[in-house]
């Protein structure tokens, strides 16, 4: 367990920071909730509860995630981070039925907020230092490739879209005291914002446990430099990729002429995974040779 929680990598440096605004902010949106009674505010403190959560079992599976290749695991152990954000969506999934359950209560026994002025500012407050942290773990997650760090960026993003809209509602309470049936459904149309969040998380890690290929863009990557480092009277066939975590696997056929010594197709395979690499360093290349005479070089790999 103690080396789980050692701090390995930049992404779990980050989910370090994504715990300490999850504890600001709560801190905050409890502190307006329990002055003003707001059930659109308790909704918001709720998800700030499911922050912190997040990034703590976020950061234990990074650590996980970060353990190198041992003989019961050849692979590596990168797919940690799909669980990591399956298990966040889950959570919202629980935050979400949790607000809508109390957002129900609100619209059957309506109730004026108390102290609305201090309690939004503890939110607007709350709100910046979401939007600081998210910021920071987006830029994080597209230069480490953290799936798992871009979940919770994410989740922050919608936390702060949610308070924004919390904060907006409340205004107009402000201005229509007796429109007391706003704050609950201000809570309700939370819960339904943050289970879209919910559904994209957990579909994102569904895809990345099932092996699904890279996306195109990077597909797109890797056919031109292959193109670009082919020989005349060589080819490419049979291309099959997929992602762990930051690590990706690139599988394809290399079919050359059927008279070339092992030495040559050898040195072949080491300049395109060479090139590979230069694209996306944290990859793993397996590279199956074929003569390009055989009708079976153009069957995919079992």
């Amino acid at each position: 367990m103690r080396e789980l929680l050692t701090i390995r990598s930049r992404v779990q440096r980050a989910m370090l920071l994504s715990m300490a605004a999850a504890l600001a902010t709560m801190a905050l949106k409890f502190g307006a909730w329990n002055l003003t009674g707001s059930v659109g505010l308790f909704s918001d403190a709720v998800e700030s509860l499911v922050n912190l959560a997040a990034a703590m079992i976020g950061f234990i599976l990074l650590g996980l995630a970060a353990l190198p290749a041992d003989d019961n695991h050849p692979f590596g152990h990168e797919k940690a981070e799909y669980f990591a954000s399956g298990a966040e969506g889950m959570m919202i999934f629980l935050a979400a039925f949790a607000i809508a359950w109390k957002s129900v209560q609100g619209l059957l026994q309506p109730a004026a907020p108390q102290a609305l002025d201090i309690g939004l500012l503890l939110s607007l407050a709350a709100t910046g230092i979401n939007a600081a942290a998210a910021w920071w773990l987006l830029r994080v997650a597209h230069e480490e490739k953290s799936l798992a760090v871009e979940a919770d960026a994410r989740h922050l993003l919608t936390d702060v879209w949610t308070s924004v809209g919390v904060v907006l509602a409340l205004g107009l309470l402000m201005v229509f005291p007796q429109a007391h049936w706003l704050d609950p459904l201000i809570a309700l149309l939370v819960a339904v914002n943050i289970l879209r969040t919910a559904f994209e998380l957990i579909r994102r890690s569904v895809d990345g446990l099932m092996d699904m290929q890279l996306p195109a863009e990077e597909l797109q990557q890797i056919e031109k430099v292959l193109q670009a480092t082919l020989p005349a009277g060589t080819a490419s066939h049979g291309l099959r990729t997929r992602q762990a975590g930051t690590r990706r696997f690139v599988e394809f056929n290399l079919l050359v002429p059927g008279n070339w010594p092992v030495r040559q197709s050898h040195a072949l395979c080491d300049e395109l995974e060479a090139a590979l690499h230069r694209v996306f360093a944290d990859s793993d290349v397996v590279i199956h040779v074929e003569p390009v005479e055989e009708r079976s070089a153009f069957e995919v790999m079992p």
